[in-house]
């Protein structure tokens, strides 16, 4: 009888390691996304403030989204190499 390949086990359990770590990439994304978007809202707010002004916030809101794009776009270009 021939004696089992050491390498078949890590063989059958790579493409599941795989799946695992796209699902945790993927699903900080539900978290940073929101928090990219709070972070911009609330600076944008602490400059309202500080500047006397009103807009500000809103400022922050779009750079928080477009901070929040870039790291949606970054990932899923990772993951596509």
């Amino acid at each position: 009888m021939l004696p089992a390949d050491p390498h078949s086990d890590r063989q059958n359990t790579e493409p599941e390691k795989r799946f695992w770590l796209q699902l945790v990439r993927y699903s900080e994304l539900a978290f940073m996304f929101p928090a990219a978007l709070v972070v911009g809202w609330l600076l944008g707010l602490l400059l309202d403030r500080w500047l006397h002004t009103t807009w500000l916030y809103m400022a922050g809101i779009l750079v928080g989204i477009a901070a929040g794009f870039i790291h949606l776009v970054r990932t899923v270009l990772r993951d596509s190499n």
